[in-house]
């Protein structure tokens, strides 16, 4: 498994997966290898975890540069230590996947969300990111994609069929309250954000949403992002209007954040251009009533439970109705736990499997026909532009906390 921070997942949507899959793997028997990210002074020791292999290997500290140096450096180690099938997450890595093919190694990419919708990455970074798609198509056995909208844009785009599979949803039952004294907050009496602060997160628009309403209950924030000081400061403008939104920064503590979420009045869920959200599965999980951003990735996954805003009148409006009547609020939250059924991290593990050996088994003919597929797809980056020059435009670190 190339292309994330590596575990224990303490990160992000990508990390959890690896983990949650990755165990799983073990326990039925299968070796599994992770390239973990070295972080600081960590040594560059192998070491195991849940039974799974780690490799870690250095990363240039740099935005545009973090995720494909350790890519780079984990499909260089593979090419000595090479696996019976790759699993390379983040489309990103794209311009990689020949060095794996080098050795012949049956390689699946989980393609992630619409990356070069991402502000951030202005007009290189989204250029470059959809090279890397089309590359993605043209260079891997096998695609992942974790939302049917994913499946669509791909099918739309590239002609091209991928592998659904999103994400697990952890239900976390009774977790309790204790650790929220430390937050002066009380269950039920606040609304949360949990989020990577991007503008397509529209972290912003929840604080300018509840600032609108007339809500009593705290607005407490989560999240925080090492590379967007000047969206950073954006929200700590709105949120110096009223004492009542808290920004916490990150919370690392697993089970002090499962209490935030689970103890929620409201869950509000800004992500646009993501796939199946891991943060959004874990707030259904934790039964906290959503209130989510109106894109097709959230409303596939909340279905008939959601609530859905556009706009901070929108969103205060939704924040209002949940003070109005918390009761039927709460319960709307634990009704939608039964509906998560579908997103069980032992029934993604089985299409993780099912896929590795189909690929296996295949022996490269799935990557003949991904070539001719993204032959077909009537966009041709490699024609208009070079691939040198498109990955020599500095690409972009992905951000898995999406």
């Amino acid at each position: 498994m190339i292309g994330t921070r590596g575990v224990p997942a303490r990160y992000g949507g990508f990390e959890t997966c690896v983990e949650e899959v990755g165990r799983r793997l073990v326990e039925r028997g299968h070796d599994v290898t992770v390239y973990c990210r070295k972080a600081g002074a960590e040594p560059l020791a192998a070491g195991s975890h849940l039974g799974m292999r780690l490799v870690h290997l250095p990363a240039l500290r740099r935005k545009t540069l973090e995720t494909l140096s350790h890519t780079a450096l984990s499909a260089l180690h593979a090419l000595i230590d090479p696996a019976d099938v790759a699993i390379v997450f983040n489309s990103a890595n794209a311009p990689l996947l020949p060095l794996l093919r080098m050795r012949r190694t049956p390689t699946i990419t989980h393609v992630d969300g619409l990356e070069w919708k991402r502000a951030k990455w202005g007009r290189v970074g989204s250029r470059y990111y959809r090279t890397a798609e089309a590359l993605a198509v043209r260079w891997s056995d096998a695609l992942i994609a974790d939302a049917v909208g994913i499946q669509d844009y791909y099918s739309d785009r590239f002609r091209t069929d991928t592998d659904y599979i999103p994400y697990g949803a952890p239900v976390l039952g009774e977790v309790g309250a204790d650790r929220l004294a430390e937050l002066d907050l009380l269950p039920h009496r606040y609304h949360l954000v949990v989020a990577r602060f991007e503008p397509e997160n529209h972290v912003h628009l929840a604080v300018e949403g509840y600032l609108r309403s007339s809500a009593r209950h705290p607005l407490v924030v989560v999240g925080s992002a090492p590379y967007a000081d000047e969206y950073t400061s954006r929200i700590t403008r709105l949120a110096a209007r009223n004492p009542n939104v808290r920004l916490l920064g990150g919370v690392w503590d697993q089970a002090q954040l499962d209490q935030l979420y689970a103890n929620a009045l409201t869950y509000i869920h800004g992500h646009s251009v993501g796939g199946t959200n891991p943060s959004l599965l874990r707030a259904m999980g934790a039964a906290a009533a959503t209130s989510a951003f109106d894109v097709r990735f959230n409303r596939e996954v909340l279905g008939s439970f959601g609530r859905f805003f556009t706009t901070a009148g929108d969103l205060a409006a939704l924040c209002d109705d949940a003070e109005a009547d918390p009761a039927a609020t709460v319960r709307r939250g634990r009704d939608q736990v039964a509906s998560l059924n579908r997103y069980t991290w032992d029934g993604v593990t089985d299409d993780y499997e099912r896929l590795a050996l189909r690929v296996v088994r295949a022996g490269g003919r799935e990557r003949a026909a991904a070539r001719r597929r993204a032959g077909g797809s009537g966009w041709k980056p490699w024609k208009a532009r070079s691939v040198g020059a498109a990955v020599a435009a500095t690409p972009p670190e992905s951000e898995e906390v999406r």
